[in-house]
């Protein structure tokens, strides 16, 4: 026997945020992908204060468009985790989702505004159902059906924010459903 001690190393900031998101996203077996998004929304929330849980290659923006950094792909295709660099003003299409999402803001701020899809005589069109500034360390999840939304960076800098996605990246590029490029608005008061 030897004298000395086992050299070993602490797990990354971004191996304990993927333990703890893998047992979330166990705990609830192929059970409701409500339940599934709470849960690893709560496990995910300590993580977004870690130092160190993107390297500066996954803190890099793209000048063109927000940037989305691949960090994970679960081997059983369960989960992925991205990350997303958005520079001042930078924001997606309006878009729904393939599976649950929860995000997680790790630097700046996010603006959020959901959509109701609605339809009329002539054609369907959005309504805004709601807009949320998230700052950094707030969490939330979608759940499809009825997840339409819009992500834009509202702040004067670089934002980021990390994304798991209850879909196997590999399998798609994009966790995105379908885009909606149709008339936005506003909701009508009922007297």
């Amino acid at each position: 026997m030897s004298g000395h001690p086992e050299n070993r190393t602490a797990p990354s900031p971004l191996a304990r945020l993927l333990t703890d998101v893998r047992a979330a996203v166990r705990a609830g077996g192929t059970g409701d992908p409500e339940q599934t998004g709470r849960r690893v929304a709560r496990a995910f929330a300590s993580h977004l204060r870690s130092e160190g849980l993107l390297t500066p290659e996954q803190l890099e923006p793209d000048g063109r468009s927000y940037r989305q950094h691949v960090l994970h792909v679960e081997p059983d295709g369960t989960f992925s985790v991205v990350a997303l660099v958005w520079l001042p003003g930078q924001r997606t299409a309006i878009h729904d989702h393939l599976a649950w999402c929860v995000t997680g803001v790790y630097l700046g701020v996010e603006q959020e505004t959901r959509y109701h899809l609605m339809a009329d005589a002539e054609q369907p069109y959005l309504v805004p159902a709601g807009v949320t500034a998230n700052e950094a360390g707030s969490v939330d999840f979608i759940v499809p059906p009825g997840d339409i939304h819009e992500v834009r960076n509202s702040a004067g800098h670089t934002s980021v924010s990390i994304h798991v996605y209850g879909t196997d990246l590999s399998r798609s590029a994009s966790s995105i459903r379908r885009t909606y490029d149709l008339p936005v608005r506003a909701a009508e008061l009922v007297v």
